[in-house]
């Protein structure tokens, strides 16, 4: 009867932590303090004032669980980028990814060894971890709001990168044992051999994952995300056991498949990314619980986070990362924007994990310093962003809650459906989809505006903003959802009085939805 009551008492308090964590996004509305803050202020508190829960959560088992979570997080990562959008913005992806990780990962070492008078070793090791950033947690504080265009998409692809860089630095450096010349080359060449093994497993666990699935059918919804997780879990070991990094074969695994269509695409992406949200309150509720507020008024590990959290924000990121953001193609604010939202969060956790459980000297003094630098970015620079969004004049959207479905389920891929959404300033803008489509291969389906359905007839008349579902007569055409438009319309007449866009059809602009 012991054993049972302590099994309940400890799915009762998980319960009621995860169910906490999801209604802390209310809280974080009211309250404008972002939610990620108060999971790692909480749990920290809770584990000063509960005997022995710290010896509950050793930092090793934190170090597994924060590694599983971050499959999760960084596979659903890669889907939600997929290859469109990668190829969109590579340039500033990769360049953030692994050179701004590395020249972060440099200053804060030279700082925490001149101005905080830490050892080469310690200042090594702090750097790589506070090197990587994770803007999910930017999307998480934004709430209701979405970052649209490029510098969305350059701050998704910035975190998936370089939280595997950051990662294999780490990896490198712990393999190292020391700071010498000799040893320095041994990081750089175990650093380089992680990247380019990770890059290689992931392309052919990608593709070989994407054959799996079209070629394996299940009975039913549920086994698909079960399968892909699996397969995301399988990429990650394989890469790790042939001395790569498996979290960047694990990204780049779910970026080649985040375009393509697979059976019950919908159910995989929602499930990923509902383990994903679990994930990342799993991880700063392990962070504080691990640290304790008491511990940080030791050895300076609060003024020494405090200072390192500042000049990364102000100084380094600005004047190291900012230069890398040149050729991209972004205005001044949305530059600006973006280097405002580094902010630390799970991966630094999982590397200050690395340090302590590879016995580093002054380990637990580098996690300490590693709360105080996340929960003052996550504080700080969180609780700001949704200003700086508005005041660089970053593009939101106000992303509004659709709990409600509607649809049909096909036993075979469709080859002839097309989703469209009519953009504001284009010609279809008040036409009648009579005039827009007109006889012949192609059927309006749906309408959708404002949230609701309207009948789709000939004297429906086409406003902005709204959602057309189309089908075609072309077999032929390409995957469901997919941009390339049915051939026949290229050669359809537009409607008198209006000018036909090249390759559209008549009077249309449109851009492909994020599914």
């Amino acid at each position: 009867m012991r054993s049972t009551e302590n099994i309940g008492l400890t799915v009762l308090v998980l319960g009621v932590v995860v169910l906490a964590g999801v209604l802390s996004n209310r809280v974080s509305e009211r309250t404008r303090v972002p939610a990620p803050f108060l999971f790692l202020v909480c749990a920290a508190a809770a584990s000063d004032l509960v005997p022995g829960l710290r010896a509950r959560v050793p930092v090793p088992l934190v170090e597994q669980v924060v590694t599983v979570a971050l499959i999760v997080v960084l596979f659903d990562g890669g889907l939600g980028i997929g290859r469109r959008r990668f190829r969109a913005a590579a340039v500033p992806v990769v360049s953030l990814g692994v050179a701004g990780t590395v020249l972060t990962a440099g200053a804060v070492t030279l700082l925490a060894h001149y101005a905080c008078d830490l050892s080469w070793r310690t200042a090594l090791v702090l750097g790589a971890a506070l090197a990587p950033t994770d803007p999910a947690v930017v999307f998480s504080v934004l709430g209701r709001h979405e970052i649209t265009g490029r510098t969305g998409t350059v701050l998704e692809g910035e975190s998936g990168a370089n939280d595997p860089v950051g990662i294999a630095l780490m990896v490198a450096l712990l393999g190292a044992g020391g700071t010498t010349g000799e040893q320095i080359g041994h990081i750089l060449v175990t650093f380089a051999e992680q990247l380019a093994v990770g890059v290689a497993v992931g392309v052919a666990g990608g593709y070989g994952l994407l054959r799996f699935i079209r070629a394996v059918p299940l009975p039913g919804a549920g086994p698909h995300p079960v399968r892909a997780l699996a397969g995301a879990a399988v990429i990650y070991g394989a890469a790790s056991v042939a001395h790569g990094s498996g979290f960047l074969a694990v990204l780049v695994a779910g970026v080649l498949l985040g375009d393509e269509a697979v059976p019950y695409r919908m159910e995989i992406r929602q499930v990923c990314g509902a383990l994903a949200s679990l994930a990342e309150i799993v991880v700063f509720v392990a962070l504080g619980l691990t640290v304790g507020l008491r511990a940080l008024g030791r050895d300076d590990v609060w003024l020494i986070g405090l200072v390192l959290a500042v000049l990364l924000a102000f100084v380094v990121r600005p004047l190291l990362v900012g230069p890398l953001l040149l050729p991209v193609r972004l205005r001044a604010g949305e530059r600006a924007f973006v280097l405002w939202a580094g902010l630390k969060g799970a991966v630094p956790i999982l590397l200050g994990a690395f340090a302590v459980t590879a016995g580093v000297p002054d380990a637990h003094r580098v996690y300490g310093i590693i709360f105080v630098v996340v929960a003052f970015s996550v504080l700080v620079q969180g609780g700001t962003v949704g200003w700086a969004a508005r005041r660089f004049g970053v593009p939101m959207r106000t992303a509004d809650p659709t709990p409600w479905t509607f649809g049909v389920r096909l036993p075979h891929e469709p080859r002839n459906t097309r989703r469209h959404a009519v953009e504001p300033g284009s010609d279809a803008d008040g036409t009648t989809l009579g005039d827009l489509v007109g006889a012949g291969d192609v059927w309006v389906s749906m309408v959708l505006r404002d949230g609701h359905l309207l009948t789709a007839s000939a004297d429906t008349v086409v406003r902005a903003g709204d959602e057309l579902l189309l089908v075609t007569g072309e077999e032929d055409a390409g995957s469901a959802g997919q941009e390339r438009l049915p051939a026949s319309w290229a050669a359809r007449r537009p409607p008198a009085g209006r000018v036909r866009r090249a390759g559209t059809p008549a009077g249309w602009t449109y851009r492909r939805r994020r599914r």
